[in-house]
Protein backbone atom coordinates (compact mmCIF):
# COMPACT_ATOMS: atom_id res chain seq x y z
CA UNK A 1 0.00 0.00 0.00
CA UNK A 2 1.38 3.40 -0.93
CA UNK A 3 1.79 6.22 1.56
CA UNK A 4 -1.45 8.08 2.16
CA UNK A 5 -2.01 11.23 0.11
CA UNK A 6 -4.45 12.92 2.48
CA UNK A 7 -2.98 14.73 5.48
CA UNK A 8 -4.94 16.16 8.38
CA UNK A 9 -4.53 19.74 9.55
CA UNK A 10 -2.96 18.60 12.82
CA UNK A 11 -0.49 16.30 11.06
CA UNK A 12 0.43 19.04 8.60
CA UNK A 13 1.14 21.46 11.44
CA UNK A 14 3.53 18.89 12.93
CA UNK A 15 5.11 18.09 9.55
CA UNK A 16 5.89 21.78 8.97
CA UNK A 17 8.01 21.81 12.14
CA UNK A 18 10.39 19.12 10.91
CA UNK A 19 10.26 18.95 7.11
CA UNK A 20 10.72 21.43 4.24
CA UNK A 21 7.19 22.04 2.98
CA UNK A 22 5.82 24.09 0.07
CA UNK A 23 2.17 24.98 0.60
CA UNK A 24 0.11 25.54 -2.56
CA UNK A 25 -3.19 27.39 -2.25
CA UNK A 26 -5.42 26.70 -5.26
CA UNK A 27 -8.21 29.12 -4.35
CA UNK A 28 -8.97 32.37 -6.18
CA UNK A 29 -7.05 35.55 -5.46
CA UNK A 30 -9.78 37.06 -3.26
CA UNK A 31 -9.97 34.10 -0.89
CA UNK A 32 -6.19 33.86 -0.78
CA UNK A 33 -5.88 37.56 0.05
CA UNK A 34 -8.42 37.28 2.86
CA UNK A 35 -6.37 34.61 4.64
CA UNK A 36 -4.23 31.58 3.85
CA UNK A 37 -1.83 29.15 5.45
CA UNK A 38 1.42 30.83 6.54
CA UNK A 39 3.89 30.67 3.67
CA UNK A 40 1.39 29.39 1.10
CA UNK A 41 1.81 30.29 -2.57
CA UNK A 42 -1.31 30.94 -4.63
CA UNK A 43 -1.61 28.97 -7.90
CA UNK A 44 -5.26 29.28 -8.88
CA UNK A 45 -4.46 28.13 -12.43
CA UNK A 46 -4.38 24.59 -11.07
CA UNK A 47 -8.17 24.93 -11.10
CA UNK A 48 -8.83 27.20 -14.09
CA UNK A 49 -6.51 25.65 -16.70
CA UNK A 50 -8.39 23.90 -19.51
CA UNK A 51 -6.14 21.13 -20.77
CA UNK A 52 -6.26 19.48 -24.17
CA UNK A 53 -4.49 16.18 -24.79
CA UNK A 54 -3.19 16.99 -28.28
CA UNK A 55 0.63 17.00 -28.58
CA UNK A 56 0.58 20.80 -28.49
CA UNK A 57 -1.77 20.77 -25.52
CA UNK A 58 0.46 18.39 -23.57
CA UNK A 59 3.53 20.57 -24.20
CA UNK A 60 1.65 23.67 -23.05
CA UNK A 61 0.39 21.89 -19.93
CA UNK A 62 3.86 20.69 -18.95
CA UNK A 63 5.46 24.07 -19.59
CA UNK A 64 2.77 25.97 -17.68
CA UNK A 65 2.97 23.93 -14.51
CA UNK A 66 6.69 23.20 -14.57
CA UNK A 67 7.17 26.96 -14.47
CA UNK A 68 4.48 27.56 -11.85
CA UNK A 69 5.72 24.86 -9.48
CA UNK A 70 9.33 25.95 -9.93
CA UNK A 71 8.41 29.53 -9.02
CA UNK A 72 6.65 28.18 -5.93
CA UNK A 73 9.94 26.66 -4.78
CA UNK A 74 9.48 22.96 -5.54
CA UNK A 75 12.90 21.42 -6.26
CA UNK A 76 12.05 17.80 -5.46
CA UNK A 77 13.37 17.95 -1.90
CA UNK A 78 10.30 19.58 -0.40
CA UNK A 79 6.94 18.04 0.44
CA UNK A 80 4.26 19.73 -1.66
CA UNK A 81 0.96 20.19 0.18
CA UNK A 82 -1.96 21.34 -1.97
CA UNK A 83 -5.19 22.72 -0.54
CA UNK A 84 -8.49 24.41 -1.41
CA UNK A 85 -11.24 25.91 0.76
CA UNK A 86 -12.87 22.56 1.52
CA UNK A 87 -13.07 19.24 -0.29
CA UNK A 88 -16.18 20.19 -2.29
CA UNK A 89 -16.24 23.99 -2.63
CA UNK A 90 -13.47 23.92 -5.25
CA UNK A 91 -14.66 20.97 -7.37
CA UNK A 92 -11.67 18.97 -6.19
CA UNK A 93 -9.06 21.48 -7.31
CA UNK A 94 -6.52 20.53 -4.65
CA UNK A 95 -6.63 16.95 -5.92
CA UNK A 96 -6.10 18.27 -9.44
CA UNK A 97 -2.88 19.80 -8.11
CA UNK A 98 -1.89 16.38 -6.80
CA UNK A 99 -2.57 14.78 -10.19
CA UNK A 100 -0.56 17.43 -12.03
CA UNK A 101 2.40 16.97 -9.70
CA UNK A 102 2.21 13.20 -10.11
CA UNK A 103 1.99 13.56 -13.89
CA UNK A 104 5.07 15.78 -13.99
CA UNK A 105 7.00 13.20 -12.00
CA UNK A 106 7.32 14.89 -8.61
CA UNK A 107 8.26 12.27 -5.97
CA UNK A 108 5.04 10.55 -5.03
CA UNK A 109 5.87 10.35 -1.33
CA UNK A 110 6.32 14.13 -1.26
CA UNK A 111 2.86 15.13 -2.47
CA UNK A 112 0.01 15.63 -0.02
CA UNK A 113 -3.52 17.03 -0.09
CA UNK A 114 -4.74 18.85 3.00
CA UNK A 115 -7.82 16.86 3.99
CA UNK A 116 -10.66 19.29 4.54
CA UNK A 117 -8.72 22.21 3.08
CA UNK A 118 -8.40 25.64 4.63
CA UNK A 119 -11.71 25.18 6.46
CA UNK A 120 -10.31 22.19 8.37
CA UNK A 121 -7.11 24.12 9.12
CA UNK A 122 -9.06 26.98 10.70
CA UNK A 123 -11.43 24.59 12.47
CA UNK A 124 -8.36 23.14 14.18
CA UNK A 125 -7.58 26.66 15.51
CA UNK A 126 -4.44 26.86 13.39
CA UNK A 127 -3.18 30.25 12.20
CA UNK A 128 -3.89 32.01 8.93
CA UNK A 129 -2.14 35.04 7.50
CA UNK A 130 -2.46 37.73 4.85
CA UNK A 131 1.30 37.92 4.30
CA UNK A 132 2.36 37.05 0.76
CA UNK A 133 5.60 35.05 0.57
CA UNK A 134 8.32 35.56 -2.02
CA UNK A 135 9.76 32.07 -2.59
CA UNK A 136 13.05 31.68 -4.40
CA UNK A 137 12.41 30.19 -7.86
CA UNK A 138 14.06 26.81 -8.42
CA UNK A 139 14.31 24.29 -11.21
CA UNK A 140 11.33 21.97 -11.01
CA UNK A 141 12.50 18.35 -11.42
CA UNK A 142 10.55 17.10 -14.43
CA UNK A 143 10.98 13.35 -14.69
CA UNK A 144 11.64 11.52 -17.93
CA UNK A 145 8.32 10.55 -19.49
CA UNK A 146 7.23 7.03 -18.68
CA UNK A 147 3.90 5.31 -18.10
CA UNK A 148 1.50 8.12 -17.37
CA UNK A 149 -1.39 8.38 -14.94
CA UNK A 150 -3.12 10.47 -17.62
CA UNK A 151 -4.68 9.23 -20.85
CA UNK A 152 -4.83 11.30 -24.01
CA UNK A 153 -7.60 11.38 -26.57
CA UNK A 154 -6.30 8.41 -28.56
CA UNK A 155 -5.94 6.33 -25.40
CA UNK A 156 -9.45 7.31 -24.39
CA UNK A 157 -10.73 6.06 -27.73
CA UNK A 158 -8.98 2.74 -27.05
CA UNK A 159 -10.52 2.61 -23.58
CA UNK A 160 -14.00 3.18 -25.04
CA UNK A 161 -13.44 0.21 -27.35
CA UNK A 162 -12.23 -2.03 -24.50
CA UNK A 163 -15.08 -3.49 -22.42
CA UNK A 164 -12.65 -4.53 -19.69
CA UNK A 165 -11.82 -0.90 -18.85
CA UNK A 166 -14.39 0.96 -16.78
CA UNK A 167 -14.97 4.47 -18.09
CA UNK A 168 -16.02 6.30 -14.92
CA UNK A 169 -17.96 9.54 -15.41
CA UNK A 170 -18.10 11.52 -12.16
CA UNK A 171 -19.82 14.69 -13.40
CA UNK A 172 -22.91 16.20 -11.78
CA UNK A 173 -26.27 14.64 -12.60
CA UNK A 174 -27.40 17.37 -15.04
CA UNK A 175 -24.30 16.72 -17.15
CA UNK A 176 -24.69 12.94 -17.03
CA UNK A 177 -28.29 13.01 -18.30
CA UNK A 178 -27.43 15.58 -20.98
CA UNK A 179 -29.23 18.62 -19.65
CA UNK A 180 -26.00 20.62 -19.33
CA UNK A 181 -22.65 20.45 -21.11
CA UNK A 182 -20.52 21.80 -18.25
CA UNK A 183 -20.37 23.57 -14.87
CA UNK A 184 -19.59 26.75 -16.84
CA UNK A 185 -23.05 26.80 -18.41
CA UNK A 186 -25.45 24.47 -20.17
CA UNK A 187 -24.19 25.34 -23.65
CA UNK A 188 -20.50 25.95 -22.92
CA UNK A 189 -19.61 22.91 -25.05
CA UNK A 190 -21.17 22.17 -28.45
CA UNK A 191 -22.70 18.88 -27.33
CA UNK A 192 -24.36 17.44 -24.24
CA UNK A 193 -24.27 13.79 -23.31
CA UNK A 194 -21.94 10.99 -22.31
CA UNK A 195 -18.88 9.16 -23.58
CA UNK A 196 -20.16 5.81 -24.93
CA UNK A 197 -20.03 2.89 -22.54
CA UNK A 198 -19.31 4.99 -19.48
CA UNK A 199 -20.79 4.40 -16.02
CA UNK A 200 -21.74 7.11 -13.58
CA UNK A 201 -20.67 7.66 -9.99
CA UNK A 202 -21.10 11.29 -8.99
CA UNK A 203 -17.93 12.64 -7.38
CA UNK A 204 -19.79 13.77 -4.27
CA UNK A 205 -20.30 10.13 -3.35
CA UNK A 206 -16.65 9.90 -2.37
CA UNK A 207 -17.42 12.32 0.50
CA UNK A 208 -19.47 12.41 3.69
CA UNK A 209 -20.37 15.25 6.07
CA UNK A 210 -18.36 15.83 9.24
CA UNK A 211 -18.42 18.59 11.86
CA UNK A 212 -15.64 20.37 9.92
CA UNK A 213 -17.14 19.91 6.46
CA UNK A 214 -17.14 17.28 3.75
CA UNK A 215 -14.36 14.71 4.05
CA UNK A 216 -13.41 11.60 2.10
CA UNK A 217 -15.18 8.40 3.05
CA UNK A 218 -13.13 5.52 4.42
CA UNK A 219 -11.43 3.15 1.94
CA UNK A 220 -14.05 0.49 2.72
CA UNK A 221 -16.89 2.93 2.07
CA UNK A 222 -15.29 4.06 -1.20
CA UNK A 223 -14.91 0.45 -2.33
CA UNK A 224 -18.59 -0.10 -1.55
CA UNK A 225 -19.52 2.88 -3.74
CA UNK A 226 -17.29 1.55 -6.53
CA UNK A 227 -18.91 -1.86 -6.34
CA UNK A 228 -22.24 -0.30 -7.41
CA UNK A 229 -20.76 0.34 -10.87
CA UNK A 230 -18.73 -2.85 -11.16
CA UNK A 231 -15.35 -1.59 -9.93
CA UNK A 232 -13.21 -3.88 -7.77
CA UNK A 233 -9.65 -3.31 -6.59
CA UNK A 234 -8.28 -5.11 -9.66
CA UNK A 235 -10.54 -3.34 -12.20
CA UNK A 236 -8.77 -0.99 -14.67
CA UNK A 237 -10.47 2.42 -14.48
CA UNK A 238 -10.26 5.62 -16.52
CA UNK A 239 -11.98 8.45 -14.66
CA UNK A 240 -13.15 11.71 -16.24
CA UNK A 241 -15.44 14.70 -15.71
CA UNK A 242 -15.53 18.03 -17.56
CA UNK A 243 -11.92 19.19 -17.24
CA UNK A 244 -10.35 16.83 -14.71
CA UNK A 245 -10.92 18.52 -11.32
CA UNK A 246 -13.79 16.40 -10.02
CA UNK A 247 -12.14 13.40 -11.64
CA UNK A 248 -8.95 14.19 -9.73
CA UNK A 249 -10.85 14.01 -6.45
CA UNK A 250 -12.20 10.62 -7.49
CA UNK A 251 -8.71 9.55 -8.63
CA UNK A 252 -7.36 10.27 -5.14
CA UNK A 253 -10.30 8.49 -3.52
CA UNK A 254 -9.84 5.37 -5.65
CA UNK A 255 -6.10 5.27 -5.04
CA UNK A 256 -6.61 5.73 -1.31
CA UNK A 257 -9.07 2.81 -1.40
CA UNK A 258 -6.51 0.55 -3.09
CA UNK A 259 -7.83 0.46 -6.67
CA UNK A 260 -4.75 -0.81 -8.46
CA UNK A 261 -5.10 0.67 -11.95
CA UNK A 262 -6.56 4.18 -12.09
CA UNK A 263 -5.86 6.67 -14.87
CA UNK A 264 -7.42 10.03 -15.60
CA UNK A 265 -8.60 11.57 -18.86
CA UNK A 266 -7.67 15.20 -18.22
CA UNK A 267 -9.19 16.47 -21.47
CA UNK A 268 -12.49 14.94 -20.31
CA UNK A 269 -15.84 16.07 -21.70
CA UNK A 270 -14.44 19.49 -22.64
CA UNK A 271 -12.20 17.83 -25.21
CA UNK A 272 -14.32 14.82 -26.25
CA UNK A 273 -17.48 16.84 -26.93
CA UNK A 274 -15.68 19.36 -29.15
CA UNK A 275 -14.57 16.70 -31.66
CA UNK A 276 -17.78 16.25 -33.64
CA UNK A 277 -16.44 13.07 -35.23
CA UNK A 278 -16.50 11.27 -31.88
CA UNK A 279 -19.59 9.32 -30.81
CA UNK A 280 -21.60 10.32 -27.76
CA UNK A 281 -24.65 8.98 -25.98
CA UNK A 282 -27.47 11.50 -25.62
CA UNK A 283 -30.68 11.78 -23.65
CA UNK A 284 -31.72 10.01 -20.51
CA UNK A 285 -29.63 6.84 -19.91
CA UNK A 286 -31.57 3.60 -19.64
Amino acid sequence: MHERVLISAADLAELMKTTPVVLIDTRDAANYAEAHLPGAVNIHEIFTYLAMSTPQGVVALRETFTEAFGKAGLSGKETAVVYEQSMTTGFGQSCRGYVLLRYLGYPRDRIKVLHGGFSAWRAAALPGTTDVPAPKPVGFPVAAEGPSILVDLNEMKEAVADPHVVKLDVRDVDEWIGESSSPYGKDFCPRKGRIPGSVWLEWYRMMKPTPTGQMFKSPAEILAECATVGIRQDTPVVVFCFKGARASTTFVALEEAGIQSVRLYLGSWNEWSRDLSLPIEEGMPY
